[in-house]
């Protein structure tokens, strides 16, 4: 036996699928924005990731020179850890 839609039956579908359709863009743009919007933080936070390991090994480079250049000599170091008489 054929269906048969009356127009306002095809209208109503029509205007739900257009309603679907519609619904869809929008999600779709939702989800780009807010892929947009991760990827930013993202990068920002491994700027400041990036930005921290540098001064970090700066820091750690300049605590490692400092202590070559300083040596302390064994007499020094004694005389210190003698107590007084």
């Amino acid at each position: 036996m054929a269906q048969v839609k009356t127009l306002e039956q095809r209208m109503v579908a029509a205007a739900q699928k257009s309603a679907r359709d519609s619904d869809a863009a929008k999600a779709m743009r939702e989800y780009e924005a807010e892929k947009i919007r991760i990827d930013a933080n993202t990068e920002r936070l491994r700027a400041l990731r990036l930005e921290k390991e540098a001064t970090d090994a700066k820091a750690a480079a300049e605590q490692a020179a400092t202590k070559t250049k300083a040596p302390k000599s064994k007499a020094a170091s004694r005389k210190k850890e003698q107590p007084p008489v």
